[in-house]
């Protein structure tokens, strides 16, 4: 399967997040966990985040998923990915075009960051593609 590049006209994933809890056996560190919900075409732009350590699992549906300079992957229900602090989620969509696909992620982050920057530290948008998603968010 060829690469896709990222299309800002893409239809948004809805993000919701489930839980978020201090982890007191990791000073410092807050556990969040998210629910992700692409449309048919769904796509996220190129982002990081916020050097949390970030695991996910595809509850059903497909994921593309491109880390760094790695090939990108097709990642089925039931399959999973993990994303080091400081990675570069270059590729992030639904495989389809016609069903929806749904994923789990949970981030483990600084408390102190996440309590000064807010959940919008947990995805960081590519510059490029900030402002045009931004809009499209309709902030």
């Amino acid at each position: 399967m060829e690469e896709p590049t990222y299309n800002p006209e893409s239809p948004v994933a809805t993000t919701t997040i489930i839980y978020q809890y201090k982890l007191i056996n990791c000073p410092g560190k807050t556990i969040v966990g998210s629910l992700i919900e692409y449309p048919p075409n769904g796509a996220t732009p190129p982002h990081r985040h916020g050097g949390a350590s970030v695991s996910a699992y595809v509850i059903h549906g497909s994921v593309l998923s491109k880390m760094n300079d790695a090939p990108m992957k097709v990642i089925p229900q039931g399959g999973s990915w993990y994303e080091a602090p400081g990675c570069h989620h270059r590729i992030s969509a639904n495989a389809s075009a016609t069903e929806p696909a749904a994923f789990f992620v949970t981030f483990v982050i600084d408390s102190d960051l996440l309590e000064k920057e807010g959940p919008s530290v947990l995805v960081q948008i590519d510059e490029e593609y900030r402002d045009a998603f931004l809009r499209k968010m309709g902030k």
